[in-house]
């Protein structure tokens, strides 16, 4: 069974009188352990599929199934619920609490869903990102690659079986990009679904597949070719 599946979604926002339509009518699904990469111009709904499938914001119709479960159907709450369940979020920005060591930060995850914060299992994914040294240091005194690093630890570590990470490499140097997409192939590897939206063909190349947008449409669904493999 598939693990993510849309059909027919579309999302259409209000500016005043005037509809603007971010996606219409996009189809496909993603199956268990894919490696999934999102491309497309500015302004081509990448994006604003990215909040409907992570659960962040709702379609104006058509069907998402999360897992087998109709999200579209559930409350606030339950959305909210499967959400911490089952994805685990890498933004960009990192998206930390500056003043909160990394420790506290790989943590807010377990709290938000009202599970009980095991510093035992946070120390663990910040130790599977090479972090284990730096348990105690706040945002500002970590590079911008090791604050990703953190932040994929926090996604990790309710044990989602999906990672989304949108642009997670926007904010990095080339090498540091490369480091950080290292760390999501090995956990594809190791089993997780792995969804990124990026701009840099270089970076979907470390995917196995790649959708392309235009427009609010699906414009291509394509395996990769020559994929980036990490020695």
């Amino acid at each position: 069974m598939a693990i993510i599946e849309v059909k027919d979604l579309k999302k259409t926002y209000k500016i005043g009188t005037v509809s603007v339509p971010a996606l219409q009518g996009v189809t496909f699904s993603v199956e268990p352990g894919e490696f999934v990469a999102i491309m497309g111009p500015s302004g081509s709904g990448k994006t604003t599929l990215m909040n409907l499938i992570g659960c962040l914001d709702r379609p104006t119709s058509g069907i998402y199934m999360l897992d087998g479960v109709n999200v579209h159907k559930l409350g606030d709450a339950a959305r909210a619920a499967i959400r911490n369940r089952k994805i685990g979020f890498v933004f960009q920005s990192f998206n930390l609490l500056p003043k909160s060591s990394a420790l506290k930060n790989t943590l807010l995850p377990m709290m938000y869903s009202g599970e009980r914060r095991d510093r035992s299992v946070a120390r663990k994914a910040l130790e599977s990102v090479g972090l284990g040294k730096r348990l105690h240091h706040t945002p500002m005194q970590l590079s911008g690659g090791e604050q990703q690093r953190v932040a994929i630890a926090r996604a990790l570590v309710n044990d989602p079986p999906i990672i989304f990470g949108d642009e997670p490499t926007g904010n990095l140097d080339t090498t540091t990009g490369k480091e950080i997409m290292a760390i999501f192939t090995r956990l594809n590897d190791q089993g997780k679904t792995v969804i990124i939206v990026t701009h840099e063909p270089d970076i979907a190349q470390y995917a196995k597949r790649i959708l392309r947008f235009r427009d609010g449409l699906l414009e291509a669904d394509t395996p990769v070719e020559n994929r980036t493999i990490i020695e």
